[in-house]
């Protein structure tokens, strides 16, 4: 079971279950975006600018689901992060953070482009494996208790 009965509650009663539930779907429509963008960059050399812009925007949205989730996951079982029923997804939620910093990091850095835009794909392969693991989290809770659970698509 992924909730006991006292999590489940807390976890139907917070709004960060809602924060979660809204900012999970417009990080994956953003990123959906900026992986085009990406990838036209990196095929036409054409579209750096707008390709960096929805990466940004992207990161900055990682950044807030992860602070939103660890709250929620606060509320619902009593720590921030590594909670045992979301251990693995946190910590490859982790790893996706790492590697939108090592973007970030070349991007200041001034790196060459191509490097930036390869580093950015990395980062959007690892947080596509990571919603995987939280659209699994989703329909096992599902059908658990055929409840609605939170916290999807954190990274």
């Amino acid at each position: 079971m992924l909730y006991t009965p006292e999590q489940r509650f807390r976890r139907d009663t917070t709004p960060w279950t809602l924060v979660q539930g809204i900012l999970a779907p417009v990080q994956f429509a953003v990123f959906a975006v900026s992986l085009g963008l990406v990838l036209r960059y990196l095929l036409t050399g054409a579209g750096f600018d707008l390709a960096t812009a929805s990466i940004l925007v992207k990161t900055a949205l990682l950044f807030t689901i992860m602070v939103t989730g660890a709250i929620w996951e606060k509320v619902v079982f009593g720590q921030y992060l590594f909670a045992p029923a979301f251990f693995w997804e946190d910590v490859v939620s982790m790893g996706v953070i790492a590697l939108h910093i090592a973007y970030l990091a070349a991007l200041f850095a001034g790196a060459p482009a191509g490097l930036q835009m390869l580093l950015a794909l990395a980062a959007y392969a690892a947080y596509a494996f990571n919603a995987a693991q939280f659209v699994f989290k989703l329909r096992a809770a599902r059908r658990d208790r055929g409840a609605p659970t939170s916290k999807a698509v954190m990274a």
